[in-house]
């Protein structure tokens, strides 16, 4: 097929299936039989070293032609096959509106209750005034016990409620914290008063029944200045309790305990009435004013400076909070009860729009 008449035939055929080509996939098909590697306008193209060289470009120029020609055709006809497939869909897809959203992945996840809780903690302390700190999970004696005014003997440095590692050359052992009041002992050495921190955190200690695991998690909260006394103490609580529990009132018990840490101590108790339960009374945390030899320890003066410290659970205000009755199923890994008592990853605890909503 080398003559004029030839190809202006070829050029009707190809044009017509173009027009002719009922829907995209039968578009595609006239395009690869006639543009493809085999197609019919590019085989002529391997037809060009067997004529004489005075009729080559000729010939050449004419093919492209015929080939841009064909190109356009399709591409028009593309376009007016796809406004019409477009048309039909929207003339036979319908989408009801009013049907509720269908729940994706985002929404079938969930928050573990301990992380909400954490969530709701921080942002109450941060309303108060309080900054995160933070540090690691493995520390030395020396910050978990001594320069806390823990001494030797305190059961607390007994093997039996401890996790020790291996005693070093030197006899020095790191451990896993038992509190996270190392946190506190940090920060008093690293920044100058006033200090206010909260110290969340896992935290590690030999025992297991059905209010106690291995692992748990704290919060800790740490006041220093010139002039901070138990009246602010008091008052930081009580608010930090009215929020939490979301209650207008809540009635407070402190009573007198001992901590080596604090002097003097004070364990924290509630009037179950904020968790609906009038009559009762439940502790939720300890507290008291810093002792003077931790400050001394850390490098403060007792004389100049004071605060008080206090800690928590965060597991425990957890359970008393959602009525969860079991500690162990905390950690047991059981998406039944994750899905049951988790929270929304959408809903964010704030002071505005309500902490459990």
């Amino acid at each position: 097929m080398s003559s004029g008449s030839d190809l202006s035939r070829l050029e009707e055929i190809l044009l017509n299936e173009v027009a002719e080509a009922a829907d995209l996939s039968a578009l595609e098909a006239v395009r690869v039989s006639a543009l493809g590697k085999k197609g019919r306008v590019s085989e002529l193209m391997t037809t060009l070293g067997k004529l004489p060289p005075e009729e080559r470009k000729g010939f050449g120029a004419t093919v492209n032609t015929l080939k841009s020609k064909i190109s356009d055709a399709l591409d028009a006809r593309r376009t007016t096959l796809e406004a019409a497939a477009l048309s039909a869909r929207l003339a036979n897809e319908r989408e009801d509106v009013t049907l509720p959203v269908r729940m994706g992945p985002e929404l079938q996840g969930r928050i573990h209750p301990v992380s909400q809780v954490l969530d709701e903690c921080i942002e109450i302390f941060a309303d108060l005034g309080f900054e995160v700190a933070e540090g690691p999970d493995i520390e030395t004696d020396e910050l978990n016990f001594t320069k806390l005014n823990i001494p030797a003997e305190h059961p607390a440095r007994q093997e039996h409620d401890t996790f020790y590692f291996h005693p070093k050359p030197d006899g020095s052992r790191l451990l896993l914290r038992t509190h996270t009041s190392p946190v506190q002992i940090r920060a008093m050495q690293s920044r100058k008063p006033p200090i206010r921190i909260i110290a969340p955190g896992r935290v590690y200690r030999c025992d297991s029944d059905q209010t106690h695991t291995p692992m748990f998690h704290q919060i800790e909260g740490l006041v220093i200045d010139e002039a901070t006394h138990m009246g602010h103490l008091k008052w930081v609580l009580e608010e930090f309790a009215k929020a939490f529990f979301e209650v207008d009132n809540v009635t407070m018990r402190f009573r007198a305990s001992h901590f080596p840490f604090t002097e003097p101590s004070m364990e924290v108790d509630i009037d179950a009435s904020a968790i609906g339960k009038p009559g009762q009374w439940l502790e939720i945390l300890g507290c008291g004013m810093v002792h003077p030899n931790v400050l001394a320890n850390c490098g403060l003066d007792p004389e100049k400076y004071q605060g008080f410290a206090f800690g928590m659970g965060l597991d425990r205000i957890t359970m008393l909070k959602y009525g969860l009755p079991d500690l162990r199923a905390f950690f047991s890994a059981d998406l039944r009860w994750l899905r049951h008592y988790g929270f929304s990853l959408l809903d964010q605890p704030t002071l505005g729009g309500g902490l459990s909503t």
